[in-house]
């Protein structure tokens, strides 16, 4: 998602607090479910890695949750007021299924039962590291365009967002997510929750190229934007 309402900066909304509640909430919701299902498939607290992927996620929303308050507050407080002319494509929906339950299932009970042979130290730190640029992505868009996980790929009032992260490819939310769901089963260690993890890479370019479709035809500007910008997720490929 790359666009965002002309929205006026300031300090005071009636509806700041609650905004605030939401941004915080959608974006550490997922992390201590994931740790919830990983845990309880694997049956035990002692899994170092899950500790890790915790701790890198609730960093991030240290990070970037004062960082896109302060960016756009009223943005922020006025994320439920939009109008929603379109629900997100399936391949969004898909994406949450195969990250956030499939994937940390697979793992969890890949440390129970032993199926894979444990991994080296840099591994794990390969797969901390995409999952902390995935983040870091994902936030920085969040910064630049804090309505970039709207439930809508077009709002009201909305125009082309061409600064930040999207100088450099058209949809780099989605990017992140990508990156994501490829480096957490590296860093837990389960190369076979590599497989939901590219499943959940899969869904989200599928979601992608729906999106993308929909703001040529929809949002005013965003042609000339593809123009210029020629890649979806990966500059120089794709």
């Amino acid at each position: 998602m790359n666009t965002r309402p002309d929205t006026p900066h300031t300090e005071k909304h009636p509806n700041a607090v609650a905004g605030i509640l939401k941004v915080v909430t959608t974006v550490a919701i997922f992390p201590v479910l994931t740790a919830a299902i990983l845990i309880g498939a694997a049956g035990r607290l002692d899994w170092t890695w899950v500790w890790v992927y915790l701790g890198i996620n609730l960093a991030n929303v240290l990070v970037v949750t004062p960082l896109t308050i302060r960016a756009n507050p009223v943005a922020v407080a006025e994320h439920d007021e939009l109008d929603k002319t379109e629900r997100r494509d399936v391949g969004s929906v898909f994406y949450l299924l195969a990250m956030y339950m499939a994937l940390p299932l697979v793992a969890g009970l890949d440390v129970r039962f032993g199926w894979a042979r444990d991994l080296s130290i840099a591994w794990h730190v390969a797969g901390a590291s995409a999952l902390a640029a995935g983040l870091g992505l994902a936030s920085w868009v969040m910064v630049t365009n804090p309505y970039v996980w709207s439930e809508a790929p077009i709002q009201r009032g909305q125009t082309v967002c061409s600064t930040g992260a999207y100088r450099f490819v058209r949809h780099p939310a989605y990017a992140g997510l990508a990156l994501q769901a490829l480096g957490v089963p590296v860093l837990l260690g389960s190369f076979w929750a590599v497989i939901p993890g590219i499943t959940a890479a899969a869904c989200i370019i599928i979601a992608t190229c729906s999106e993308d479709r929909t703001l040529q035809a929809q949002l005013p500007g965003y042609q000339d934007y593809v123009q210029r910008v020629r890649f979806r997720l990966v500059p120089g490929i794709w």
